[in-house]
């Protein structure tokens, strides 16, 4: 029989293969090395779709010439539109006229 705190590391561990889900001291390691890997990828994965947002955006703002995402963004400030990157991009992907109304208002 496992103690709790054992069988709380035998169930973390049991999609492991070979020696991590079946012996006690590896799987401790691996779910240490699995929580830390976790804990980094986590930063990681928000710059990873902050840049995708980014490249999405300038890919649309260029793709009709209106200008840089740099000058969208700091134009759209200016104007005190704060939609942030994430809906901006949504917005560029599945509607470039409401894109193209947003470039519109904020132009200078």
């Amino acid at each position: 029989m496992c103690g709790d705190a054992e069988q709380k590391n035998c169930l973390f561990a049991s999609t492991f293969r070979g020696a991590h889900s079946r012996l006690t001291r590896t799987t401790i390691q691996q779910k240490m090395k699995a929580l830390d890997f976790y804990h980094r990828d986590r930063g990681r994965q928000k710059r990873y779709f902050r840049s995708l947002w980014v490249v999405r955006i300038n890919a649309v703002t260029r793709e009709k010439g209106l200008y840089s995402y740099s000058q969208f963004i700091y134009n759209m400030y200016k104007r005190q539109l704060l939609l942030n990157r994430k809906i901006l991009s949504q917005i560029a992907i599945s509607n470039n006229n409401c894109l193209y109304a947003i470039y519109y208002r904020v132009r200078l």
